[in-house]
């Protein structure tokens, strides 16, 4: 079999969407998840998060009030960090699903369309 060999029908197209579709819908969901696993819950963050805390009590203790307001802010911007990064990786899995399941679909249809 050659390259010339290869017709390109209907059936061949569908079947090559379909291939590329669950490929990428693969890769898209295991980002996701690896998104979810990895960046939501970073080290960085919940040293960051630790670091945060100790500044508010000890301006709260010396009655640095400048102090724990911004300890404050930068505890809501780290909060909302986490949340938007959780979204993200949320988006990516669910979008990855869905291209998989749009791929069975198209691959189910191959058998409907006559050649």
């Amino acid at each position: 079999m050659t390259i010339n060999d290869f017709s390109l029908t209907t059936n061949n197209v569908l079947l090559v969407m379909a291939v590329l579709v669950f490929v990428l819908g693969v890769i898209t969901c295991l980002t996701g998840i690896l998104i979810l696993s990895r960046r939501a819950t970073g080290k960085e963050v919940k040293t960051l998060t630790a670091q945060t805390t100790a500044l508010a009590q000890k301006g709260l203790a010396e009655d640095v009030a400048g102090l724990v307001g911004n300890a404050t802010s930068l505890m809501n911007a780290m909060n909302q960090l986490v949340l938007t990064t959780a979204g993200v990786g949320v988006f990516l899995t669910i979008l990855g699903l869905l291209m998989i399941g749009i791929a069975c679909w198209l691959t189910l249809q191959i058998n409907f369309i006559q050649p």
